[in-house]
């Protein structure tokens, strides 16, 4: 079965190596049935979804090319959605959890991920291929350089592992840069103890000027910020540092009124 694919769409680079295709498909758990694979494209992680037997597999692609060769290709593929997972409710096509895998394109990777952290109590598991630099960045301890917004908002929820790093020789056009796969899974954080808007907030404000120590990135915020947050700098705060610091914001807020 061939998978090359004339031309790229959204940003999209197609797995042509049926080792490596094994391999992100082998390291998604089997402890939920439904799963989810975002953009399979010519479907060669599809091929081995469907392998597996205790797996109910579905797909959602936004490309009508790839929508017709699956369903020429894949007859047993019963569950094909022609839709954006970023604007689907995709939540309302499964009964209970379901896990997500993917090769996702690099221009909306990001996006999906912020997804799939709003879906984040229907999606035990992740795995998910994407550009390197972005798998280092979720995958980031603090005081890494390249520790951000992206890398606290998911730590917070889930616990994070960079499996492998994936060569630009391997896709169908080659990308300029090289790939890695990572695996999220659901911590045990039901919800955050403090207003998870105002956590949000709170890291996003930080982290758009991350050169800056706290007491001058954080706007508004600065004015209730405890003293000894004042001098460090955004990525100086582990998650759970963010968590405090937004906690007693919250608490100063509160009397104020």
């Amino acid at each position: 079965m061939s998978f090359v694919r004339p031309k790229k769409k959204l940003g999209q680079h197609f797995l042509t190596d049926q080792n490596i295709a094994r391999k992100i498909v082998d390291s998604l758990g089997t402890d939920v049935q439904d799963i989810l694979e975002i953009g399979p494209g010519m479907g060669v992680l599809t091929q081995y979804l469907l392998e597996r037997p205790e797996l109910n597999v579905h797909v959602v692609e936004i490309d009508n090319e790839s929508v017709e060769y699956l369903r020429n290709h894949f007859t047993q593929l019963e569950h094909i959605w022609s839709e954006d997972f970023l604007k689907a409710d995709i939540a309302s096509r499964f009964k209970g959890n379901f896990n997500v895998i993917g090769n996702f394109p690099y221009n909306i990777s990001s996006q999906i991920f912020f997804r799939i952290l709003e879906l984040r109590n229907r999606i035990p598991e992740t795995v998910g291929m994407v550009q390197k630099e972005v798998a280092e960045r979720i995958a980031a301890p603090h005081g890494s350089k390249v520790y951000g917004i992206l890398s606290v908002l998911l730590q917070a929820f889930f616990d994070i592992e960079y499996l492998f790093t994936v060569s630009e020789g391997v896709f169908n056009p080659p990308p300029k840069v090289k790939s890695a796969v990572i695996r999220l899974r659901r911590n045990q954080v039901a919800e955050l103890p403090c207003s998870e808007q105002l956590f949000v907030q709170v890291v996003k404000a930080a982290f758009n000027q991350r050169r800056k120590m706290l007491r001058n990135s954080l706007g508004k915020i600065s004015e209730m910020l405890p003293e000894a947050y004042a001098e460090k700098r955004p990525e100086q705060l582990s998650v759970n540092d963010f968590i405090l610091l937004t906690c007693e914001i919250e608490n100063l807020k509160n009397q104020e009124v």
